[in-house]
């Protein structure tokens, strides 16, 4: 590693000898009921339990000890929604005063307590913030649905928590779409056998929607009846740390789906320590996270760690590019001086397709912002590059799951940014123990690509368990390579100790008994002056088994023939890669397809290629783009 004046090597080795130590002094950030005697108990749960007799509150961190401190009128949410241009400022004061009103509606209407589930299906508005805060104060573990998800994907979800309430809104805004969300609901409860005593229903001006006699309740006028009978104040319950929080259910799951389950405590101690160690935010800063909160980035980043560490959070309602156009990310920076933004590459690919030059940019002053983190899939080298020469400021990557609810390998910037490595979100964060491992559970020589293991146990904040399903935890996760948590990523640790994460175990391909990382060949195209974005995948060969085909989108403006491109892509890769790869096949597309979250569906398109039955994602953003990509395979002479 180079000489860097980071406290990183420091930090991490104290954290080595002495983990217990390191968790119980990161503990002290937190207000505590109880504070925990106990660190870390190896016996408890599916691989031991942290803080297991400590005794707190999520919304008491989040809210009221802020208030309590004095900070009661800094702006906690601001909600910017270029979508129906709408903006609205809540102070810490005024989120403790609807937070306590929403939990004395939750609690003295519908009977919810400690233990209960609230499933919520909204759109990016406050009342979503203030829904979940509620839950955790009174105990309830809520369980975001992503809004518009599918009645048949509801309805799993409703059948596996059995919510006893849930929170909804008439519609959600998708860019120009408005989406009706009540026929989605009311079709998923019909679908489900475990029917919810009631419906909290946000009706929004843009589309208003029926109630359903007898469940459904209008959430203004219920509002406005708690204030009248001053229902509304309501202390926050105390929880031992190993309570639920929430559920978070794993996209893209068939059958009964996987509740990763997040806990308390050690859920506010490992996302406290990250927001200064690791994002390097001050208390007071204005911090956004451009994602959703259907998503773990949104629960841990756009609600909860900003308000644990005393920050004011970014609501947005509305998308990189066209909302109204591809300077949306920078006049949201410089108008609420966001210090730093954590978003998927994803965006700034979008971005950079329609405005490569980054013209929009310069109308707008960032001089307060000073970190752009990436997150959510591989972010290849050449957007980060493209974004370190618009922004002038360091972009970071880094690497985590929704199982983790918080980083695995980053750059630590708080502690002292480490040197950059293009391709890698750089080194472990302490709790994570990373090693690179072959088939029989053995490490792999440094530079040798293999599965990437966390060895147990797990730190602060990881899932304890799957919800109600400890034996499929253990199934999933920690039976493959016994003593490691199974990430399903694979990649290398180079000389450096920094890790190169190229793509899911899925994603490692086999040619001709060559395994080779469709994320390398990734790294190339994406590297071609005319490509704005790609994907590349593996599909079925008789002679090979498998040989790479490459997806590639080209930049706005760029209007020379697309065989001629694509013989350069092929060729670019045969160059950098070597013949090895046997990627002879390029293919232009117009977009490609993607999860809300912004990944790209490469199982799908996998299938499509390979000529078998697929089943549409729930996740999908346009279920249109699968039409065009099989057309573009059959074009080729691919797929079945």
């Amino acid at each position: 590693m180079d000489a860097t004046t980071s406290r990183y090597p420091e930090i991490y080795a104290r954290w080595q000898r002495d983990p217990h130590g390191f968790w119980g002094e990161a503990a002290n950030a937190i207000d505590w009921i109880e504070k925990p005697k106990t660190v870390f108990d190896p016996k408890a749960g599916v691989y031991g339990r942290w803080f297991p007799d400590g005794v707190c509150n999520t919304c008491y961190n989040a809210v009221d000890r802020h208030v309590i401190a004095g900070r009661g009128a800094q702006p906690a949410i601001v909600y910017d929604s270029p979508v129906t241009n709408t903006k609205q400022t809540i102070t810490y004061a005024a989120l403790q005063t609807k937070t306590e009103i929403l939990a004395g509606i939750l609690e003295k209407d519908f009977g919810v307590r400690k233990g209960d589930r609230v499933i919520l299906y909204m759109p990016m508005v406050p009342e979503a913030l203030v829904g979940m805060l509620a839950c955790a104060r009174i105990g309830a573990v809520h369980s975001v649905v992503f809004g518009g998800f599918a009645p048949k994907e509801l309805a799993t979800r409703i059948d596996d928590a059995k919510p006893k309430v849930i929170l909804s809104a008439s519609c959600g805004i998708e860019g120009t779409r408005v989406i009706a969300y009540k026929p989605l609901l009311d079709s998923a409860i019909d679908l489900a056998k475990h029917k919810p005593d009631a419906c909290l229903i946000l009706q929004r001006p843009q589309l208003a929607c029926e109630l359903t006699p007898g469940r459904d309740h209008d959430w203004q006028k219920t509002w406005d009846e708690a204030l009248v009978w001053a229902k509304n104040v309501l202390e926050p319950v105390p929880m031992l740390a190993t309570d639920p929080l929430y559920i978070l259910y794993t996209s893209g799951t068939t059958g009964i789906p996987k509740g990763v389950v997040r806990d308390n405590g050690g859920h506010m101690v490992a996302l406290q320590w990250s927001m200064k160690n690791l994002y390097g935010i001050e208390p007071g800063e204005s911090w956004w996270a451009a994602s959703d909160i259907g998503w773990v980035v949104g629960h841990s980043y756009i609600v909860y760690a900003p308000l644990f560490h005393g920050c004011t959070t970014i609501l947005y309602e509305g998308k990189p590019v066209g909302t109204p156009d591809a300077g949306a990310f920078w006049r949201v920076i410089a108008e609420h001086q966001c210090a730093a933004m954590f978003t998927a590459p994803t965006a700034f690919r979008a971005i950079k397709k329609e405005d490569p030059e980054g013209k929009l940019f310069s109308k707008y002053d960032l001089s307060k912002f000073h970190t752009l983190f990436l997150a959510g899939e591989r972010a290849d080298p050449d957007t980060i590059q493209w974004a370190e020469r618009l922004l002038k400021k360091p972009v970071i990557d880094h690497w985590w799951q929704t199982e983790t609810g918080w980083c695995i390998v980053g750059n630590p910037v708080g502690l002292g940014q480490l040197p950059v490595k293009h391709g890698s979100p750089t080194v472990p964060m302490p709790g994570y123990d990373i090693r690179a491992v072959d088939d029989a559970c053995k490490e792999v020589p440094r530079g040798t690509m293999g599965s990437l293991v966390v060895k147990l146990p797990l730190p602060p904040s990881c899932l304890p368990t799957l919800w109600q399903q400890d034996g499929r935890m253990t199934e999933s996760y920690l039976a493959e390579f016994p003593g490691y948590y199974k990430t399903a990523d694979a990649g290398y640790i180079d000389k450096d100790g920094y890790v190169f994460v190229m793509g899911r175990t899925d994603d490692i391909i086999n040619v001709a008994g060559h395994r080779l990382s469709t994320g390398g060949m990734e790294e190339v195209l994406s590297g071609h002056q005319d490509v704005a974005e790609c994907a590349v995948l593996g599909i079925k060969d008789e002679l090979k088994g498998e040989v790479p085909c490459g997806f590639i989108v080209l930049k706005m403006g760029v209007n020379r023939p697309h065989a001629e491109i694509e013989q350069e892509c092929v060729q670019l890769v045969r160059d950098k890669i070597g013949p090895v790869a046997a990627f002879k096949l390029a293919i232009t597309v117009q977009r490609l397809p993607k999860t809300r979250s912004g990944k790209i569906l490469r199982g799908t398109m996998k299938k499509i290629a390979d000529g078998e039955t697929w089943t549409m994602p729930a996740t999908i953003e346009d279920p249109k783009v699968l039409d065009e990509i099989g057309g573009a395979l059959k074009g080729k002479g691919v797929g079945g």
